[in-house]
């Protein structure tokens, strides 16, 4: 049943975001403390080239760049959900705690100082033990409406803050910089796990495959019962792909904030209003945002390297503010 009637006219959109996308993964594969030049870069990817320049681009910068697009595109994907959800064009991937329980279980094995190869694990074990709790607490009494969730969500977000500040006191000096920078956005874990791509392409495709359900849905709850969707299923669904999203996210990156809320605004303000449209248009721009910050957090102060949550915060904070001008609100 087709809900609402599809627009052509922002398919040039989705090919401009795309661009954009492919322009950025070219940028982040040249330019770094070494430049490569065109000419090269097109041999190393033919496989035509070898040497130094060939093992940084095809073992450092390309991990890097698919690791930067994959965590843009789950969060921006997140946040446009979060925003249909909770019907507030403020929610970001984070609102419902998910970052913080990733958090505190990461920190406590840069505490604790065991193998590094125990950091993805426990972010992620501890993202799914957030998830848990919210939605168990926020079940207790019924069933789960969004206000109840959001609710319960910054309340177990700032007992997640308060376990990290204590984390963060008791930590000794040598552990403090790896916990401050992880907990400020960090791209260069050296392995990208498999299933963070795979999670991103079925979270599209499923999101893809609700988006006209999500058209009625982002009009009210009342009016998508009327047209026949089962709107607490559809919540509940939306609401564990969101967090899932964010919970692989941040478990790969740490804490990049911004991204899952500009981005759902910028697509708009372009034009788009279809999910059919904003959900792949997010993921591109999301995935291309992020690859462009990482750019220039290891470019600007090269050769060292700046938390790639601090340049989406410097980008993030002045866009928002232009777009919300823009908006009118």
């Amino acid at each position: 049943m087709d809900y609402l009637p599809t627009t052509h006219r922002n398919r040039p959109m989705l090919l401009l975001i795309t661009l954009f996308s492919l322009c950025a993964a070219l940028l982040a594969l040249k330019l770094g403390s070494t430049t490569v030049s065109w000419n090269a870069l097109w041999q190393i990817l033919n496989g035509e080239s070898s040497g130094v320049l060939s093992t940084v681009v095809l073992e450092l910068r390309l991990p890097r760049l698919v690791a930067a697009f994959v965590v843009g595109g789950q969060l921006a994907l997140a946040g446009l959900l979060m925003q249909v959800l909770l019907r507030n064009p403020l929610a970001d991937p984070y609102v419902l705690g998910v970052s913080g329980g990733a958090a505190v279980a990461a920190l406590f094995v840069l505490l604790l100082g065991v193998s590094s190869f125990w950091l993805a694990p426990a972010a992620f074990a501890g993202a799914l033990i957030s998830m848990a709790l919210v939605f168990g607490l926020a079940r207790l009494r019924g069933s789960w409406e969004p206000m109840r969730l959001l609710l319960t969500g910054v309340v177990v977000a700032a007992g997640w803050g308060a376990v990290i500040t204590f984390l963060l006191a008791v930590s000794p000096d040598q552990a403090l910089r790896g916990m401050v920078f992880w907990l400020m956005g960090d791209l260069g874990q050296p392995e990208l796990p498999l299933w963070e791509p795979v999670i991103l392409l079925v979270g599209t495709l499923l999101a893809y495959l609700l988006a006209r359900e999500i058209n009625v849905l982002a009009r009210g709850g009342s009016q998508a019962a009327a047209f026949g969707v089962s709107v607490e299923r559809l919540r509940l669904l939306l609401f564990l792909l969101a967090s899932l999203l964010t919970a692989t996210a941040v478990t790969l990156a740490g804490s990049v904030g911004f991204v899952g809320l500009v981005v759902p605004h910028m697509i708009r303000l372009m034009g788009g209003s279809d999910h059919r449209l904003l959900v792949p248009a997010s993921v591109l721009l999301g995935g291309g945002l992020l690859t462009l910050s990482d750019i220039l957090a290891r470019t600007l102060l090269a050769p060292q390297q700046l938390p790639v949550g601090v340049v989406t915060a410097l980008l993030g904070v002045p866009l928002f503010l232009y777009l919300l001008q823009r908006s009118g609100r």
